[in-house]
This record gives C-alpha cells, structure tokens and sequence, in this order.
C-alpha cells in the first residue's frame, strides 16, 4: 500500500495543537473554577422558552474549522443561559447530584486516558481501581463482606442487571431459550410498591414481564411496601401458577423517601425462594452514618442492592453502584465472550463487560476514588448530616406555620409538605383548589430563579417537594428558600 509523505505529516496535525490545548484548557479550568465558586449567581432554573437555543445555532455544521476562542465564546453566550444549574446550592428539585471539585478533575484525567473499561487488559488499573473503590465504599455503608460492586452509569441500568439476574436465579433458562413461544414458560411477575421509580416498570418491559407482570403492592399510610399484602399477592400468583421471580423494595422512595420494611420482605423473599433487590440509589449513601443503620435494617439480607453516588455523594453523574451477594449468578446472566476478547487471563481476573448488558464502560472509579479521599469518610458523613439535620429542622418550621401540612414523613433529607390554610379567614378549600393552588405556589417560587424545586402527587395531593443534598447547600439557603415559599404563599392568598 502506498501512502504518500503529505497524508502521514497532515495526519498528525488534524486535532488541536498541543500548545493550544494547554492554553485553552488553563482557560476553562479558570472558568470552571470561577463557575462553582460563584455558582450562585445564576439563577438555579434556566430562564429560557423552548426552542431559544435552537434558533441560535446554524442549521448546517462548519465546513472549515473554528478558533476555539470562538467555540469558548458561544458556550458563555448560546449555552450557558439554557442551563439549570445542579451544582446551585439551591437545587432542591429531584436529587442534587453535586460536582464536587474532586470529581471534576477525576472526569478529567478519565477522559484523557479515554480507556473502555471491559476487560482487565484492556486497563487493569481501571478494572483494579473498581473493585477497590467499590469494597470501600462497600465498608463505608456496612455491607457484608460477600457483596461485590460493579459501577453501571444510572440506577435503571443497575436495577435491570439485577432483575435480569434475577430471571437467571429462577433457572427459567431464558438466556438460552428465550421466553417467546414457550409452553414450559409460566406467566412471571416482579413485585415492588405503587411508590417505586419507574425505572422498575421500565425494567419489567425491557425484561419480558410486561407492564401487567409488575405487580405494584399497595403502600401503608407512610407510603411503604405493605408486606401483608406482599405477602398475599406471592401466595395468589403461585396458586395461580404464576411464577415470582424478584421483589423490589425501596429504601428511600423517589416522592417520599419513604422506606419498605426490608427485613419482613426478606423474610417472605426467603421463605419463596425470591430474589430479593433494594433499591436504595438516593437513601443508600445515609447507612455512611451510623447512626441511621437502623433504617437499613435487613439489607444484608439482598441478593443486589442499588446505590447512587451521583446523587448523595457529591459525584457527577453518571456512576450507579450495584452491589451483587451472588456475582457468579449476574455473571452468569450476561457473560459472552467472542473470540475477539479472549485473553489469556481469563479466570484469573474480572472482567467488567461479564457483569451487565454494556461492553463499553467509562473509567468511573476514577473520580469516586478522588472523592473519597479528598472528603474522607468522616467528611462525607458531615455533609450527610447536615443535609438530615436541615431537612428535619424545615419539616418543624413547616409543622409550625398554620397554613402549611406536611405530606410524609422526613426520615432522610427530602420534604414533601403543602400550603393548606388553616387560618379562620380563610375560606373552605377543595382538595382541587388547594392542588391547583400548590402548583402555582411551585411556579412562583421556580420562576424567581431563586430556587429549584419540584412535585409529586401522594393519593391525589398535589405535594411541593424539596430535596436537601447538594454540597454547597448550608442553613441559610433553606431556611431562606423557606421565606421565599411564605412569601410567594402569602402573594397567592392575597390575591
């Protein structure tokens, strides 16, 4: 094969000359610095209509290349504005996944090295890093020794390995014979509360079970998984020669952060011979403090447990931790190896790629090897505390204004209350009103730009939902969050 001299030179000079890199990204680390350190300066909901963005960018791609000073330019200017900012120290919407400085640089460097983490060889430091990490953090939330990690990028992900293992755990022979056209196949059903993400339902579709093979158990006046009728619909399927394959109880509920009884669940999960998952993505980070261990009580019991370092451990997202107390049966479930990646230390070393449905995977230990030792254990606990301690002193400060009721429980950081006035002037309210009312409470609040929060609906009550995990958040930006609400409460009453 003949290439000519000029295509080797130009090849070496098609991406950014190295002296240009260096001074531009020593600009963007000056940015990026500046940018979380005054990250409060912009307002924490993107204040920008559907569409602004679009309209402001060429409908063609450049055919000759563009200064990156240009490119910097147009991220401040065009970008920029269309951002809600999760690093605000009042992002109280959903659940803060806070970028900690330490995580920046870890995306960094993982970057630059830009290794597929799917086989030991393909990066053994990479592979190596994971399961040390993941031990740690194993250590620093009080889990059995027999628990593995492996790090997914979201806990959807993680939560449909794990269902998919647990399909493999009820030797149904699915990955060999699939699940279509058998007649040796019964119906199949996986079991979680009316409280529980949706990721699960999602999971069941994904899976084969289908929406009706999710069955949903009703929930108890604090909105946990009500293990009686658990109970009830397992030993109802299989006189119906239904067959259960998992159950899935949440630890730290996406609308409420409520928590299912754990431990009677693994007792039933037991007694049938059931996988048993938890779901602890958000609530999973607070077992780092002893004293809340007690929330977590028989989650040694899972076969497989979810949890969320970019959402209460200040890592950028994406990095979903699913731990495994039976890894040969996950492996089991999705190990394939062509010829291509074969290597010779097969059975001496993991291999990331055997233990989910992704063969390429990013070098995310990296930045949560950073995180933890940058804060310490004793650090992360600190913030973590802060976060419950602030929750629970807004949950007091709500309680104690007559015009507002809380909606559940506080048993991590999450508030779920709403405006309900209770004053003698104040008219008689229907349930739709106060909804009605409560939304636009929200909006107001949402559009000052002042802060961030979001909803949810408990039984048909139109809930304000403010969610306490962001690393930059102290005292002063709830309690002022808080005013903001009575005040913009206040405006609506008036009115």
């Amino acid at each position: 094969m003949n290439i000519s001299k000029d295509l080797v030179v130009k090849s070496k000079h098609r991406d950014m000359a190295p002296n240009l890199f260096r001074e531009s990204a020593y600009r963007a680390v000056d940015w990026i610095a500046d940018y979380l350190e005054h990250v409060d300066r912009y307002p924490v909901l993107a204040q920008t209509k559907p569409g602004d963005l679009k309209s402001r960018l060429p409908n063609s791609p450049p055919e000759k290349p563009e200064s990156f000073g240009q490119i910097a330019s147009d991220f401040e200017k065009i970008v920029l504005p269309g951002i809600t900012h999760w690093n605000h120290s009042r992002f109280f919407a959903y659940f803060a996944i806070t970028g900690s400085y330490p995580g920046v640089i870890g995306e960094m460097l993982s970057s630059a090295l830009n290794v597929n983490a799917m086989l030991w060889r393909a990066s053994p430091a990479a592979t190596e890093l994971e399961e040390t990490v993941l031990d740690w953090l194993r250590q620093m939330v009080g889990l059995p020794e027999e628990f593995e990690g492996v790090i997914n990028d979201t806990a959807s992900v993680s939560s449909v390995n794990a269902i998919a293992a647990a399909r493999e755990f009820a030797g149904l022979r699915v990955r060999e014979k699939g699940m279509s056209g058998r007649n040796d196949l019964p119906r199949l059903r996986i079991y979680t509360s009316e409280e529980a993400h949706s990721s699960i339902e999602k999971a069941g579709i994904v899976l084969g079970f289908g929406q009706e093979g999710v069955q949903k158990i009703r929930t108890d006046e604090s909105f946990r998984m009500d293990s009686h009728a658990l109970e009830k619909a397992i030993r109802s399927d299989i006189d119906e020669g239904v067959k259960p394959v998992c159950v899935i109880p949440t630890i730290g509920t996406t609308s409420t952060t409520s928590i299912d009884p754990v431990a009677e669940i693994s007792d039933i999960c037991r007694d049938h011979g059931i996988w048993m998952h938890v779901d602890a993505a958000y609530g999973g980070t607070a077992a780092i403090l002893p004293e809340m261990r007690n929330l977590f009580r028989g989650w040694e019991k899972a076969d497989s447990i979810v949890i969320n370092p970019h959402k209460w451990l200040f890592t950028q997202i994406d990095c979903s931790v699913l731990f495994c107390r039976r890894p040969d049966v996950l492996r089991r479930a999705f190990s394939l190896t062509p010829e291509y990646l074969r290597t010779p230390e097969e059975g001496e070393v993991k291999n990331l790629m055997d233990y989910g449905i992704s063969l390429g995977r990013r070098f995310r230990a990296l930045k949560l090897w950073m995180i933890i030792r940058s804060l310490g254990r004793e650090g992360i606990a600190d913030a973590i505390g802060d976060h419950i301690s602030y929750a629970r002193r807004l949950a007091e400060m709500i309680q104690a204004d007559n015009d507002f009721e809380l909606l559940a429980p506080v048993p991590f950081s999450t508030v779920v209350f709403r405006l309900r006035p209770k004053t003698p002037a104040s008219k008689a309210w229907s349930e739709s009103e106060i909804n009605e009312t409560n939304e636009r409470l929200l909006n107001a609040v949402n559009q000052t730009g002042k802060a961030f929060l979001s909803h949810t609906k408990l039984r048909d009550k139109f809930g304000i939902r403010m969610a306490i995990g962001n690393l930059k958040t102290n005292w002063e930006d709830v309690s002022e969050t808080w005013e903001l609400i009575q005040r913009e409460a206040g405006s609506l009453l008036r009115a």
